[in-house]
């Protein structure tokens, strides 16, 4: 719920009940808004939101004057200023200070780009159930010492989540340090993991405490921990259960006090079961498994996070500050193999196209996306076919042909007509249509065929 506080000088400010500092006379005057001009906004978005982490850091305001809020800025919470206008535009207005333009008639939109702005800092951009779930299990398991295993596909945001456990946990304070074990030299892994003496191995002029040590009191993240040598593995074990590292040339373990987080793209059962992981070190890293979806099941999150990357990426006044409904559908019919990252890309690339226009729209909307074979008839051979396109293809592949099929079976059943194809798949005639668009992107249908 939220409510409308006035101050002593007459300005109205609204905010979630259970978040913001009140206002005193000694501020400056806001503008009064009509009242309850943003409930309907706030009602759908505030209540969903995480409690500490994100309802307590956001200050809402109607038409709220510079100078309050670069004071809410410097008192670490972040000022969203709401107005409606018929030109909507989601804008930094300054550090901590964010400005969101709306039409009242496109609710959906404004509320993904208020999720965007809450999320300002760093801190996770969350919409679809599924990811508000995980946040809230997340959230509980911060408060807890315990070791933790995110797992999920490559660009889900495993590190982001990793942070965000960091920075609601009794170790705020200390350092988080992430680590790819994938990235990092094998003949270097041990040294600079655990250290090393000064002399233990050539070129080794100086001493290196290692990024144990380092994380000391605070978080250690091990990206891709499924790469780490099996020679390797056991040393990392008796880190864990034991709490002390021995570098290289050293005689006596030194004791470190880390919170281990490691993430993994792979199945680390599968791993074992395969001989190129350990089993003991998986039952030490695997007390609280965390799975993170592929963008493509979590859609909820898609109009949030592309509005959180217009946020960081269009500053300049003369780029666009909004995406168009049809520019939406379109992002959220796509199948997103390359998940987050990609959408990043894309993002990206659609404010470069849109150049001075306020808005992104559908034009603007270029994917990445794989050359698939299509038959002369204009369709991927035939829809049981589509499971044989690519060789060899990832899960996202499966997927992307398996909703292709289905469209395809039932577009044909309903003798192309979409709207009836729409009502049976249970989804708009909007968003099938952009899906027809991607499967014809993808080189699943032909560009002039009757799909």
């Amino acid at each position: 719920m939220t409510r409308h506080e006035t101050n002593h000088s007459g300005a109205n400010m609204m905010q979630p009940a259970t978040g913001l500092t009140r206002r005193t006379g000694a501020e400056p005057q806001a503008a009064v808004p009509a009242p309850g001009a943003h409930d309907i906004l706030i009602n759908m978005t505030v209540p969903l939101m995480g409690g500490s982490w994100q309802r307590d850091r956001i200050v809402l305001g109607d038409a709220m004057p510079p100078a309050l809020a670069a004071g809410v800025a410097r008192g670490g919470k972040i000022a969203i200023a709401l107005t409606h206008a018929e030109t909507p535009a989601l804008a930094l207005a300054g550090t901590g200070r964010i400005a969101l333009a709306y039409d009242p008639a496109m609710l959906a939109e404004a509320r993904a780009a208020l999720i965007a702005a809450s999320a300002q800092g760093g801190w996770p951009v969350a919409g679809d159930p599924q990811s508000l779930a995980l946040l809230t299990l997340a959230e509980r398991i911060a408060a807890s010492d315990i070791p933790v295993l995110l797992e999920g596909p490559t660009g889900t945001g495993k590190e982001v989540l990793a942070r965000f456990v960091h920075r609601l946990s009794a170790r705020a304070q200390g350092p988080f340090v992430a680590v790819n074990c994938a990235a990092m030299p094998e003949a270097m892994l041990e040294a600079l993991l655990f250290g090393h003496r000064k002399g233990a191995f050539t070129g080794a002029a100086e001493a290196g405490e290692g990024l144990f040590r380092a994380a000391d009191g605070g978080t250690l993240l091990l990206d891709e921990v499924g790469e780490l040598p099996l020679a390797l593995q056991s040393k990392m074990l008796r880190a864990l259960q034991e709490g002390e590292v021995l570098p290289l040339g050293a005689t006596k373990p030194l004791k470190v006090d880390v919170r281990v987080v490691a993430a993994t793209n792979r199945r680390l059962a599968a791993e074992v079961e395969a001989g190129r992981f350990r089993e003991d070190l998986l039952y030490r890293l695997n007390v609280f498994p965390l799975a993170l979806p592929a963008l493509r099941d979590r859609p909820g999150d898609i109009a949030p996070l592309a509005f959180a990357m217009l946020l960081r990426h269009a500053g300049a006044p003369s780029q666009p500050g909004w995406l168009s409904p049809d520019a939406l559908a379109a992002l959220e019919a796509h199948p997103w193999p390359g998940n987050v990252r990609e959408l990043e890309n894309v993002i990206r690339r659609a404010i470069l196209l849109a150049g001075s226009a306020a808005a992104i729209v559908p034009d603007h909307i270029v994917f990445d996306t794989a050359v698939r074979p299509i038959a002369s008839n204009g369709i991927a051979e035939s829809a049981p076919a589509l499971t044989r396109v690519t060789a060899p293809r990832s899960l996202s592949d499966v997927a992307f042909a398996s909703e292709a099929r289905a469209i395809l079976e039932t577009l044909a059943s309903n003798g192309g007509n979409r709207a009836a194809t729409a009502r049976m798949l249970g989804i708009s005639e909007r968003t099938l249509r952009y899906r027809l668009a991607s499967m014809r992107g993808a080189g699943l249908i032909a560009a002039g065929g009757a799909a």
